[in-house]
């Protein structure tokens, strides 16, 4: 018979798959010898079989895990259902990725109405034994029943206004008694039967809820953004309950190895005496910082801080350990690594190899390219002047501002509209992920560092103050007050998690510097990695940013943003209208000045590196007004008799008409702009390599690539590179001096990828342009198509990634794959590379250097990003090999 239930002690950390993360790491604790307590756990297997018979877990599955029940009722001498001396254990969910805080926990299942009594009786303390009740129908009627947490907070509430208490603990075993009546009522009153009494009929409700929970709407949308799948499953960990609600020598606490903030080497935590797990993790009280508990509990901080070294060096990473401390006694729940910010993830790394417990190419491939997007994130300009409004907790580093929001569903629905909102809570519970995705940062009154907001803004890289009491929120009047200042839904409001500061409005945000261990660690990664990187770059800041963040050249340098300015767009307006070849090079010669500046300053940015320098790409209308604004200021100037602004309007219209095309991606443009008006070009080519002869003189070497784009035939191709090279010659014959250059084009078009070998004759180089590769291969408009319809295919999973943001291996990677082996097959060293925003995404980037390519270029932020994908696909590769 297939096995189904492992005991804590028949498990291992290398079972995580089937035993889930949190019942592999219990199992391995306990087999280096830590306290943990007995218990068992239900495979993930259990959970797939779940879902395939019906949502109903088998006869022989439920035998095991009585069978095993058995044995953890001899080993402790308790039995669950009891009246004299009950077993009450915690039921708990493990997925073998971890998702903290995205499913289900029951905490002191076992417990009824006699039960209570028999805990009360072997413990001497009826108020603990009652509130032990109190919580567990809190949590199994919210978890398995599905009434909402808040009415039963509700009823709490009223009973401390009552009595006037501030303090859950200051509630007596009467008072919790009169809880449980009330709870019971809303019970019936919800589902319309009793609460259950059966303890075993708690515990398969209980795995079912478990097993349910993998597909709430909170874990699924953590599974698409963290990119985890749907099939996994998730175990049921069944544990002997230990009690951290048991007087003033007991507590419960979460602690990290290290800092996760700032990965500082110290224990770093929260804890609360005389509590259980999940007022932890919960923020429903504020907890006390882990280093006060060497005070109170100082041989209990000793074994703390002990089992912490032993843990990290264990599993050589930071861990996230859950503990209890029964009556002074210290008891192990749960250890993981811990979620980290990036800044956090990148020491850690650092730290770990100068400490000899990792190597370089383990801290390379720990670190998260996607994580170290945060990195990159803006900070508040210390020198700018703020009104402080409130401070919390620094729960999660970096800044941001936004309208103030209260509800999730709003964050969620004004961050799709592109609207900056700032989600403001009592405290976030697993069910506002949503919001928080979309949110650019969490501002909460109550929580501390380690709740549930603090953990999730973290590893998703969002600012996050935490325990910010001294804010009143009134979810009914959309608003809250902090002193005197009341400040509404829509308000806008910054926060900074690296401080808790609030602050009222928006406020000035510089950019970051990146510390000396995320520079040693990309170091570390330009080891390994085979792919170059570039950046696209269109000015010379960008290109100076570029180089900073470790560009080894230019990828792309798209000419018509240059033509854009304030100063120049009437010029190109001028060009655009021109009747004759003689005016418009009358233009083009008034454009050439400003071209020529660009280029000088973009090449001396990136001297000695290679700089690709794409000519004219776009159709000539988009430098042009709108029609339908043209014709109302036509309207306006017939009204007013102004003929000399009239006749203006109407030429423009008409040429506006003459350029407009029913498809504009796919007519005039690009190299066709070229061959019809060889004229841009060849002002173009010739600023390229006047800038380029400058430099030269100055003896500042460059390497100009004169990219032609959206070529299709390789008679276009040929006919433009001629082009090029008599004008280059013809420059460079008036300055007086040779610059290397080279000519190539990009890969944009399908049938470019299937006449490469053609297209390879007469190009030194490919660049694949994936956006506009893409688009042509899937036969959609980018703008179109994710404002109309790609969020509907994803969320249907008919494409299961934007291809858009993510490669398309199977398509648009097949016709690059096809480029690449005609190109070469033609020219063996051909250079090839790719331009597109793919560039900088990881998967991407793995990708391209899977089928060959030379280098990856993508926008001077996400540089560092590319990096480190291009070391850890190196890596990968060789560990596959």
């Amino acid at each position: 018979m297939k096995k189904y239930v492992f005991k804590f002690n028949e498990g291992r950390a290398s079972m995580k798959n089937l035993l889930g993360g949190k019942g592999a790491n219990l199992a391995e604790m306990i087999h280096i010898g830590l306290p943990v307590p007995p218990g068992f756990t239900v495979t993930t297997e259990a959970c797939t079989r779940y879902y395939s018979e019906g949502e109903k877990i088998a006869e022989d599955i439920l035998q095991q895990t009585f069978d095993v029940l058995g044995d953890l009722e001899r080993e402790t001498g308790k039995t669950l259902g009891s009246p004299g001396n009950p077993l009450l254990v915690s039921v708990r969910s493990g997925a073998p990725v971890s998702m903290p805080g995205m499913m289900d926990t029951i905490l002191n299942l076992g417990l009824n109405d006699e039960t209570v009594e028999g805990l009360a009786r072997s413990t001497g303390d009826r108020r603990f034994a009652y509130d032990c009740y109190r919580r567990f129908i809190q949590m199994f009627g919210n978890v398995v029943l599905n009434i909402e947490h808040g009415r039963f907070e509700d009823i709490i509430n009223d009973i401390k206004r009552r009595r006037s208490f501030t303090s859950d603990t200051e509630l007596s075993a009467e008072d919790w008694q009169e809880v449980i009546k009330s709870y019971k009522d809303l019970v019936m009153k919800h589902t319309g039967r009793e609460f259950p009494q059966d303890p075993r009929e708690q515990l398969v409700m209980a795995m079912e809820a478990v097993f349910r929970s993998w597909n709430n709407h909170r874990a699924i949308v953590y599974r698409k953004i963290n990119k985890i799948p749907d099939e996994l499953g998730t175990a049921v960990n069944v544990q002997v309950m230990v009690f951290g609600n048991m007087g003033e020598d007991s507590g419960t606490g979460v602690a990290f190895t290290r800092n996760p903030s700032t990965g500082e080497k110290e224990i770093y935590g929260e804890f609360l005496i005389n509590a259980q797990g999940e007022d932890v993790v919960a923020g429903i009280r504020t907890p006390r910082n882990i280093k006060e508990l060497a005070a109170l509990m100082p041989d209990v901080y000793r074994q703390l801080t002990a089992v912490s070294d032993l843990l990290e060096k264990h599993y050589k990473d930071m861990q996230d350990i859950e503990f209890t401390v029964e009556k002074g006694k210290l008891y192990l729940l749960q250890t993981r690594n811990g979620k980290r910010t990036a800044a956090a993830a990148v020491k850690i790394a650092v730290d770990m190899v100068k400490e000899g417990l990792i190597s370089k190419e383990e801290a390379v491939l720990r670190v998260s390219p996607e994580h170290v997007v945060s990195l990159l994130h803006r900070r508040i300009d210390s020198e700018a002047r703020m009104e402080v409004i409130a401070k919390g907790l620094p729960a999660s580093p970096g800044a941001a501002w936004g309208h103030v929001v209260f509800d999730p569903d709003e964050a969620e629905t004004l961050g799709q509209q592109g609207r900056k909102v700032i989600l403001v809570r009592t405290e976030t519970t697993p069910d506002d992920i949503h919001g928080i995705v979309m949110a650019q940062g969490v501002l909460t009154s109550r929580g501390g560092m380690t709740s549930h907001a603090a953990v999730v803004a973290r590893g998703m890289g969002k600012p996050c103050v935490c325990g910010c009491d001294t804010i009143s929120i009134d979810y009914e009047k959309g608003e809250f007050k902090t002193g005197d200042l009341v400040v509404k839904k829509g308000d806008v409001i910054s926060i900074d998690g690296s401080t808790g500061n609030v602050i009222l409005g928006k406020v000035p945000m510089i950019d970051p510097d990146l510390s000396s261990e995320f520079r040693e660690l990309l170091e570390w990664a330009d080891e390994f990695r085979v792919l170059s990187v570039r950046a696209n770059a269109d000015t010379p800041e960008d290109a100076r940013i570029a180089r900073d963040f470790g560009a080894e050249g230019i990828g792309l340098c798209r000419t018509e943003h240059m033509f854009m300015g304030q100063d120049r767009l009437p010029v190109v307006q001028e060009m655009i209208m021109a009747e004759t070849k003689e005016e418009r090079e009358k233009a083009l010669a008034k454009l050439l000045a400003f071209q020529r500046r660009d280029f000088e300053g973009i090449l001396e940015a990136m001297r000695d590196l290679p700089v690709t320098i794409r000519l004219l790409d776009p159709p000539l209308h988009e430098f042009l007004p709108d029609a339908e604004e043209l014709i109302q200021e036509i309207a306006e100037f017939k009204a007013k008799g102004d003929a000399e602004n009239l006749k203006k309007k109407q030429e423009i219209l008409k040429r506006v008409r003459a350029l407009s095309e029913f498809n504009p991606m796919l007519g005039l443009r690009g190299c066709r702009l070229g061959i019809l008006y060889p004229e841009i070009y060849e002002m173009q080519v010739r600023a390229i390599f006047m800038a380029a002869c400058s430099l030269a003189k100055r003896g500042i070497r460059v390497h100009p690539e004169v990219e032609i784009p959206l070529v299709s035939n390789a008679n276009e191709l040929k006919q433009l590179r001629e082009l090029v090279e008599s004008t280059a010659a013809q420059v460079m014959n008036d300055e007086g001096i040779k610059v290397e250059y080279s000519i190539g084009t990009m890969i944009e078009i399908p049938r470019a990828c299937i006449t490469a070998d053609e297209l390879a004759h007469f190009a030194d180089f490919f660049s694949f342009g994936t956006n506009d590769l893409t688009q042509t291969t899937y036969g959609f408009s980018r703008d179109d198509a994710e404002a109309k319809f790609l969020p509907y295919y994803i969320n249907r999973k008919i494409l299961t990634e934007d291809p858009f943001i993510v490669l398309d291996r199977r398509g648009v990677g097949h016709l690059m794959k096809t480029a690449v082996n005609l190109g070469r097959g033609v020219k063996e060293n051909l250079t090839i590379g790719i331009c597109g925003e793919h560039g900088g995404e990881p998967s991407s980037v793995e990708f391209c250097h899977e089928i060959g390519l030379d280098y990856v270029s993508c926008s001077p932020y996400r540089v560092p990003i590319a990096r480190l994908a291009a070391a850890q696909a190196a890596l990968k590769s060789e560990q596959n090999s």
